[in-house]
């Protein structure tokens, strides 16, 4: 698709002259599975609206250990690199790679101030990128300083199932121990209690959730 129809169909929000701005000035990104799109200590230069795939967020430790934030999906958009817009030699402090095959649009930082200006609905679609990324961080924060390691995983893989739209998840035990800064004996512990619960089923490539 080209980047009109991939606004038309992701971003219907967007006025027909904003989407008409974006498409003429935006470079479409392919980005393969596992590949990085942001790094650590790199300047932005463009906001990315995703089109395809799945993105994940996370911050990277001093020893290479990994902090799971939030994932962006088609529709999203990067709050960090729009914040980035209005500051001056602002780096980024996470990291951000492809889960899946995606494809994002890249969007020149220096039309920013300029579409926040003449376009309402880009202007409510920043501020509600910028809430909606707030609340996930207050969220993550409340699980990591007010619930115990069982309670932030049954939480975690509910968010899987709801942003997968599947009960089978093919992602594996290290995996959830670096998306929630704890070990894989921990992680695995914890999921052989809740297969022992009729929670889910534990099959060699991919996690079966249970109705509940």
């Amino acid at each position: 698709m080209d980047a009109r129809t991939y606004l038309d169909t992701y971003f219907p929000q967007f006025e027909a002259g904003l989407k008409e701005q974006i498409a003429i000035n935006t470079v479409i990104k392919t980005i393969k599975a596992g590949e990085q799109l942001i790094q650590t200590g790199q300047y932005f230069r463009s906001t990315m609206l995703v089109v395809e795939g799945r993105l994940k967020l996370y911050r990277e430790g001093e020893e290479g250990n990994e902090f799971f934030m939030y994932y962006l999906l088609p529709g999203n958009a990067c709050a960090l690199s729009m914040v980035c817009a209005t500051q001056t030699h602002q780096t980024s402090e996470i990291m951000a790679k492809a889960v899946e095959d995606s494809i994002v649009l890249m969007v020149p930082l220096s039309m920013m101030e300029q579409l926040m200006q003449e376009f309402k609905s880009w202007y409510s679609f920043v501020v509600e990128t910028y809430r909606s990324r707030f609340e996930e961080l207050l969220s993550i924060v409340d699980q990591v300083m007010f619930k115990g390691m069982d309670e932030r995983l049954v939480v975690y893989l509910d968010n899987q199932q709801k942003v997968l739209q599947t009960q089978q998840l093919y992602i594996t035990h290290q995996e959830i121990a670096n998306d929630l800064h704890s070990s894989r004996e921990v992680i695995s512990r914890l999921l052989k209690k809740m297969e022992q619960q009729n929670r889910l089923r534990l099959h060699r490539n991919y996690i079966e959730m249970l109705p509940v």
